[in-house]
């Protein structure tokens, strides 16, 4: 599906700016509670739709908290009273976010790139497939399940799919914000209070629960190698908070 939706033979970035520049790339050292993410998110998207700042991917770690996207349903949320609830104007249901997850902010003006929203959310399933790549994982898209799943199997059991990123993004004047969260080593338990993504019948895993012991500094370097090879050229840059 994805090479059909980007046309992968390209040798360009297949999501990338017709005009060349660089999306600004920065890191957040301490958590970042949500509601000022979100805040700071929408200011810059608000900035970039007017010209006034250019693009930027944010990586940060919020501390344990669950959002519902506005697809989320009410009984998903197995234990309202285990961390905050946030409502989130992303797409998709409830999501948890906590220490050793990198989340990724995506703040991207698809009017310089391409105004195809199923083309983008491919585009942002390649970036995580090809970080995950560089680790020697091998991550998969499924018809009807948003986000990155690995496929596992063990001697005498039946294969099992586990959820290792989840996608939720959100457009306004052709400029996104949210994005993507990957499961570098996160608490796997604290998802238990929500059915995450609104699946049942499938888990959540992360790296480190596959065997690899991979730092959130060495997520990062293949997260934005990756990018790159989707989306185009990055420069550093300031976070917001």
């Amino acid at each position: 599906m994805l090479d059909r939706v980007l046309n992968l033979d390209r040798k360009a970035p297949i999501f990338g700016r017709q005009d060349g520049a660089p999306a600004g790339w920065a890191a957040s050292a301490a958590p970042v509670p949500y509601p000022e993410a979100v805040a700071a998110m929408e200011a810059r998207a608000a900035a970039i739709a007017e010209g006034r700042a250019g693009e930027l991917v944010w990586l940060l770690e919020h501390p344990p908290l669950y959002t519902a996207g506005v697809s989320a349903k009410p009984g998903d949320l197995l234990d309202p009273g285990r961390f905050p609830v946030f409502d989130s104007g992303r797409g998709g249901q409830y999501t948890y976010h906590g220490p050793g997850q990198r989340v990724a902010y995506v703040m991207l003006d698809l009017t310089a790139r391409r105004r195809d929203v199923r083309a983008f959310v491919a585009a942002l399933e390649a970036w995580v497939i090809g970080a995950l790549g560089r680790f020697n994982v091998t991550g998969e898209v499924r018809e009807g399940r948003v986000g990155v799943w690995v496929e596992r199997r063990t001697a005498g059991a039946p294969a099992r799919e586990d959820k290792i990123a989840a996608i939720g993004v959100k457009l306004r004047r052709w400029v996104s914000f949210h994005g993507i969260s990957l499961n570098v080593e996160p608490d796997l338990g604290h998802f238990s209070g929500i059915v995450p993504c609104g699946v049942t019948e499938h888990g959540v895993t992360s790296l480190v629960d596959l065997g690899l012991p991979v730092t959130l500094d060495e997520a990062d370097a293949a997260l934005r190698a990756s990018f790159e090879t989707v989306f185009g050229p990055t420069v550093a840059d300031t976070a917001p908070l």
